[in-house]
């Protein structure tokens, strides 16, 4: 805390439970926003990494087109917990330099920074955080989201969340719960009125 100018807000969740969505809002409100999803899928396909990637997991992780198959890659991690923590030893890296570099350029009237990252609790980045947003929904509204958009069973998204830490320790560690299990309207009015509290909250803060 204390290292920008201006608030860094982490965002934290079940899968599915709308994270992108709050930042989209959230980046329509003024807020520099770092997705590390976007970032690891730009890592991933690096020539580096895949050299990498192949040196140790062999060539059924490049598909016919050359790049990177992240659903293999995926269905590696997600069974074999060593192997997730070297990939992310590789990727973390590189998206914490991007973050970086995104944060370092933001302009001077930003509303806040953002940290839109899945395993931001679990990579010690509420460090970094002046506070911590947990998007809520309930597990039935997440599996038919996840279905719908990523084609998911719900096996998948049990075993997806066995590598992450249980959702009541996220809710607790968090400044701030907000519930997305309506209308996008109801959810983009519910950000705003949250971003005001933060902004307010931070800016009654004594200089460090």
């Amino acid at each position: 805390m204390g290292r920008y100018r201006i608030p860094v807000i982490g965002l934290t969740g079940g899968i599915g439970s709308g994270k992108s969505q709050v930042a989209k809002v959230l980046q329509q409100l003024g807020c520099v926003v770092s997705d590390a999803d976007a970032m690891a899928r730009q890592a991933i396909q690096m020539p580096a990494v895949r050299t990498q990637l192949v040196d140790r997991w062999g060539d059924q992780v490049i598909s016919a087109q050359g790049q990177v198959d992240r659903q293999v890659v995926a269905s590696i991690v997600f069974k074999d917990e060593p192997e997730r923590r070297w990939l992310e030893s590789v990727l973390h890296p590189m998206v914490h330099q991007q973050r970086e570099a995104l944060f370092g350029s933001a302009p001077q009237d930003a509303t806040a920074l953002v940290i839109d990252a899945p395993l931001l609790l679990e990579a010690g980045l509420d460090s970094d955080c002046d506070a911590i947003l947990f998007i809520d929904a309930p597990e039935q509204i997440r599996q038919e989201r996840l279905q719908r958009d990523r084609g998911w069973e719900e096996a998948e998204l049990i075993r997806r969340e066995a590598a992450q830490l249980p959702l009541d320790e996220k809710r607790s560690m968090a400044h701030h719960v907000l519930c997305n299990d309506g209308e996008v309207e109801d959810l983009a009015r519910s950000v705003e009125a949250c971003l005001e509290t933060l902004i307010s909250d931070f800016s009654s803060r004594p200089d460090d």
